[in-house]
């Protein structure tokens, strides 16, 4: 079974950078959108940014201008870019990849952005 592993989480302050990874264990063949998503305590998971097969990307309102969403489909690896980090954007953060019938999800990375 193939799992999705995130990396890059930690603690910043605000206005800081970080860029998160994930990696898959194994090959997805044909993977049609990679994704990021979050999930605040107390909140209900959330999507953050998303790219496509064909290069298409969409962003949450709230991230839109600070993170950056890149991957490479061929080697199943997923980044992103997260810049000006806000004490609101503190959460898990899981990537997901997806093909046609199947759907990896990673065990999620912290990010913590102290004021």
């Amino acid at each position: 079974q193939v799992q999705l592993l995130e990396s890059g989480g930690g603690l910043v302050q605000a206005g800081e950078s970080l860029k998160l990874s994930c990696a898959a264990s194994g090959r997805i063949l044909y993977i049609n959108v990679m994704a990021w998503y979050r999930q605040a305590p107390g909140k209900q998971r959330e999507l953050v940014a998303v790219l496509t097969s064909d290069g298409r990307t969409n962003y949450a309102d709230s991230v839109k201008g600070r993170f950056a969403i890149s991957g490479d489909g061929a080697k199943n690896t997923v980044y992103l870019q997260m810049n000006s980090l806000k004490p609101e954007d503190t959460a898990v953060y899981y990537c997901q990849q997806k093909t046609w019938t199947d759907d990896y999800w990673g065990q999620g990375t912290q990010v913590t952005v102290s004021s």
